[in-house]
């Protein structure tokens, strides 16, 4: 692909096996606080920032509903497990990088803070793979907006239509795609949707079918 010179990968749920534990934290302090449906919570937030994720509760569960508790709580946990065992790779990841270094340049684009990217990414050993990291903290949108991966490509002194991005979660692909990139989805926690399935360039299962696409 010639005319393709650089890979953005999302971090959570692509890189990270932290989806996962992400869900099984909120549906331990939704019992907690007695919230029910936290489900549709989960998938409404995944892939925004952590202030938009406050707003989106409040409308979901109501002008009562305390997100500032819910976010500090969940944060706490995650960070609390993160010390004690660290948030593993997906499969693939490091494979599916050495294939790819030498062809393109390979960047980030996470809703998650900088320096916890930094950190997590150090800690399981690939953050040398990325070129550039674009972090939630260096936008004002978060994720479904394009502005991330905009300023990603420009961070790249690249062209939208020279990048692809991918993604696990339907937010990620709409800001990828709004964006101008092209898109490919590896499902984690969501299936495409039928909206999603329009916006995709192509979907794999994991990591390593990259490798056969590109």
């Amino acid at each position: 692909m010639k005319d393709i010179k650089a890979i953005i990968f999302d971090m959570d749920g692509v890189i990270l096996d932290s989806e996962s534990l992400c869900d099984k934290i909120w549906a331990e302090i939704a019992k907690e606080m007695n919230i029910s449906n936290i489900s549709l919570g989960i998938n409404e937030c995944r892939g925004r920032n952590i202030s938009d994720t406050k707003i989106i509760l409040k409308r979901i569960y109501g002008d009562d509903f305390d997100s500032e508790l819910f976010t500090n709580k969940s944060i706490e946990k995650f960070h609390e497990v993160e010390n004690t065992s660290g948030i593993p790779l997906l499969p693939y990841v490091k494979e599916t990088l050495d294939y790819l270094k030498p062809k393109y340049r390979i960047a980030l684009a996470s809703s998650t803070k900088g320096d916890t990217v930094r950190r997590q990414l150090n800690r399981v050993g690939v953050l040398d793979y990325f070129e550039t990291l674009t972090t939630g903290d260096m936008v004002i949108h978060s994720k479904p907006n394009p502005e991330i991966y905009q300023m990603s490509c420009s961070s790249l002194q690249l062209s939208v239509d020279e990048c692809i991005a991918i993604e696990d979660s339907p937010n990620g692909i709409k800001s990828a795609y709004n964006a101008g990139l092209r898109t490919v989805m590896i499902p984690d926690r969501m299936q495409p949707t039928e909206e999603i399935k329009p916006l995709l360039w192509n979907l794999c299962d994991s990591l390593k079918g990259l490798i056969k696409i590109l």
